[in-house]
């Protein structure tokens, strides 16, 4: 499964590499209860097929309706270049669309050529995040020209006179360690929330009858995996084995890591032996200051099942700071 963000990129990388022009929206700005963040795209082919979305359907409907009636061709034509359309200014138009109560949206929808520059920008675009480097979409607002760059910046959505600077990121990755019930909770539940997860459990005969769709597993050792894959700040790795030569393992190597969220499962003893044990290691006080243990928002959670709602709100929590 591809992120949002990467599989519209995607989507519309291979529409114009088989000659299909693009109608691309992208959310500049939102007032009030806006039912996708700014940054949200929709791409839309003239023949309907959909990919992304930014509202709960309901834009949607009125855009593929505007389509079909070529109202959306007459105001492009009239402008001559990417423009804004805003959505929900008026009572009326909130109610007809089924805005949440107070919702705005301020939409920038350019039309995408099948050409040889748009072809180029978005297999770079799709390339980048494929090889989970942050990117940006450039786009001139004055002729509508795409490029793209390197991206390092955290705003979304950066948009004056001249240009919008659409930041991209890949999809975000967990690690787990230890295959047991709470892992298979979390991974459900990582997946559902657009991850790409993979557990490892180097141990024999774990992984023998631990299996989720869609969920890559490995026997590796944990440090290899973890300085191979799991290092960017787009990674987080969360130890569930209950077993400090899988646990440990992992720990060693992503606390040194830039990777967004380091997690290990246990009671406050455990983690304070835990602590005890991570500098014989070779990690610093800072380091080690770094781990989330015990793991998980303290919601008095038992089962495996409550324990994963526990741990994967605590990931987003500090994922969007």
């Amino acid at each position: 499964m591809l992120s949002s963000q990467q599989n519209i990129i995607s989507r519309v990388a291979a529409w114009l590499e088989d000659g299909k022009p693009v109608w691309l929206s992208t959310i500049l700005k939102t007032w009030g209860s806006s039912p996708r963040p700014v940054g949200a795209m929709l791409a839309c082919t003239l023949d309907g097929e959909l990919a992304g979305s930014i509202s709960g359907g309901c834009i949607e409907e009125d855009f593929l309706q505007q389509l079909r009636n070529g109202s959306l061709k007459e105001q492009y034509d009239e402008h001559g270049q990417p423009f804004k359309i805003k959505y929900g200014i008026s009572a009326e138009e909130a109610a007809r669309l089924k805005l949440p109560c107070g919702g705005q949206l301020h939409v920038l929808l350019e039309y995408l050529h099948a050409d040889d520059a748009n072809r180029g920008v978005f297999a770079r675009l799709a390339a980048d995040l494929d090889a989970h480097r942050k990117v940006s979409r450039v786009v001139n607002l004055r002729n509508g020209a795409v490029s793209a760059r390197a991206s390092s910046g955290k705003a979304a959505v950066v948009i004056d006179e001249v240009a919008m600077v659409h930041s991209l990121s890949p999809k975000y990755r967990l690690l787990l360690l230890g295959a047991g019930d709470v892992a298979r909770y979390v991974s459900e539940m990582a997946l559902a929330l657009e991850y790409d997860v993979t557990l490892c459990d180097p141990r024999p005969a774990y992984l023998d009858n631990w299996h989720v769709n869609g969920v890559e597993t490995t026997a590796r050792l944990p440090d290899d995996v973890v300085r191979e894959r799991f290092s960017n700040s787009f990674c987080g790795i969360i130890a569930l084995a209950h077993d400090p030569r899988v646990d440990d393992m992992a720990l060693m190597e992503a606390l040194k890591t830039d990777a967004f969220y380091v997690g290990a499962m246990g009671s406050e003893r455990t983690s304070a032996a835990r602590r005890q044990r991570l500098p014989e290691l070779g990690l610093s006080e800072e380091e080690i200051g770094r781990l989330h243990a015990p793991i998980g928002l303290q919601i008095h959670s038992r089962t495996p099942a409550e324990i994963a709602i526990s741990i994967m709100a605590e990931v987003t929590a500090v994922r969007h700071r």
